[in-house]
């Protein structure tokens, strides 16, 4: 199948959220052709950009861990930003800032930039580097100092892009150890 008229179609559809669609036959219609008619020559012009051919299949299993990803980075979202909020009402709460070093199992550039980029959205958190040779984050977070409240999130997002993106690794598999050649770790 190919992949271009499908991602016109999904750009139609978010047109029709993000639009604001009037709630009737007619106007969810209306909106939907206006979306087609921008959506699919977009989606036609960049094709290059695109596999030729898509993973239908493959894309539904991802669909549920999709949402599950999304809807675990929202919650992190409002517990990250009362955290913070906390921290700048009450000054007395500690702010103990440091970088984490995170080694990753995903591997593919898309899944390590949608962790990194979750993690830069979070408040109270930021992807400082990547280093690809030993496949590790550099993670700085305002707790630091406890390394064990700046990996969790990151290791369950990572436990649904493993899924979502096709990796090779599985969510139970321990996590490598970039100082050792092909060693693993007791997976934190």
């Amino acid at each position: 199948m190919k992949r271009w008229p499908v991602i016109g179609l999904t750009l139609a559809v978010l047109w029709v959220f993000v639009n604001g669609a009037p709630l009737t036959p007619t106007g969810i219609a209306t909106t939907l052709l206006v979306g087609l008619l921008v959506g699919l020559p977009i989606a036609y012009v960049l094709r290059r950009f695109y596999t030729a051919e898509m993973n239908v299949r493959g894309g539904l299993l991802a669909a549920p861990f999709g949402v599950l990803y999304v809807l675990l980075f929202v919650r992190e979202l409002l517990v990250a930003n009362l955290d913070v909020a906390w921290r700048v009402l009450a000054p007395s709460m500690p702010i103990k800032p440091d970088v984490v070093e995170v080694p990753l199992r995903v591997e593919s550039d898309l899944a390590v930039t949608t962790i990194a980029n979750s993690i830069t959205l979070t408040p109270g958190t930021l992807t400082m580097d990547y280093d690809r040779d030993r496949n590790t984050l550099y993670v700085h977070g305002i707790t630091g100092a406890n390394r064990g409240a700046v990996v969790e999130p990151i290791r369950r997002w990572e436990d649904y892009a493993l899924r979502i993106f096709d990796e090779e690794r599985s969510p139970g598999d321990p996590v490598p150890d970039p100082d050792t050649l092909g060693g693993e770790t007791d997976g934190e």
